[in-house]
């Protein structure tokens, strides 16, 4: 699942005056959903300008079968080269996320696509989302203070001072590490995108 996090307005379409156009939290989440064009964003947000579409093309395909760009084959460069070329880019360039120049054959980020920051949450096998992970944490701790309160044993031989410091420690040693892997899962931070680091 990604999420993005729009810069104002919710307006979409064409620019006025040569500025880029706003994206839609729609637009956006359109052009996320396929993992081809989150591969490219990461790319071109980690490369910071612009790119051939030969190398776009082999990194993206490499990452697809998780291999390097040189152990690609003919077939699978083509497959992915041809994909972006035909279909993504052009998708990419209508929303005003990238310049795509077919005839030049290059590649270049906007400034809409180096202002949106893009986070995805990817959540191993056996693992629980942020979002569980806090609300089991509420109600864990919600249920442990009304105890402490109540003079429940063992909980009363401590006072509720002590419970709340737990609380407190709890929640803010959970957000310091939330932050911290967030920063991870930020498309364009690292050479891999997060979906191939996992």
């Amino acid at each position: 699942m990604a999420q993005a996090q729009q810069p104002p307005g919710e307006a979409s379409g064409s620019s006025v005056d040569g500025a880029e156009p706003d994206l839609s939290r729609d637009t956006t989440y359109k052009m996320l959903a396929n993992q081809r064009r989150r591969y490219t964003i990461h790319y071109l947000q980690n490369r910071g300008g612009a790119v051939t579409l030969g190398a776009l093309a082999e990194q993206v395909g490499a990452w697809e079968h998780d291999t390097e760009p040189d152990r690609l084959t003919s077939d699978e460069r083509k497959t992915v080269y041809t994909a972006l070329q035909q279909r993504h880019l052009p998708k990419l360039d209508e929303a005003g996320l990238v310049e795509f120049d077919k005839r030049a054959g290059t590649v270049a980020p906007t400034e809409s696509l180096t202002d949106l920051d893009i986070y995805t949450e990817v959540v191993a096998s056996g693992e629980f989302p942020w979002s569980q992970y806090y609300l089991g944490l509420s109600t864990t701790t919600v249920a442990l203070l009304i105890a402490a309160w109540a003079d429940v044993f063992p909980l009363v031989m401590l006072p509720d001072i002590a419970w709340g410091l737990f609380a407190a420690v709890s929640f803010t040693v959970s957000a310091i590490a939330h932050v911290v892997l967030t920063r991870e899962m930020k498309l364009g931070a690292s050479t891999d995108p997060p979906e191939v680091d996992e």
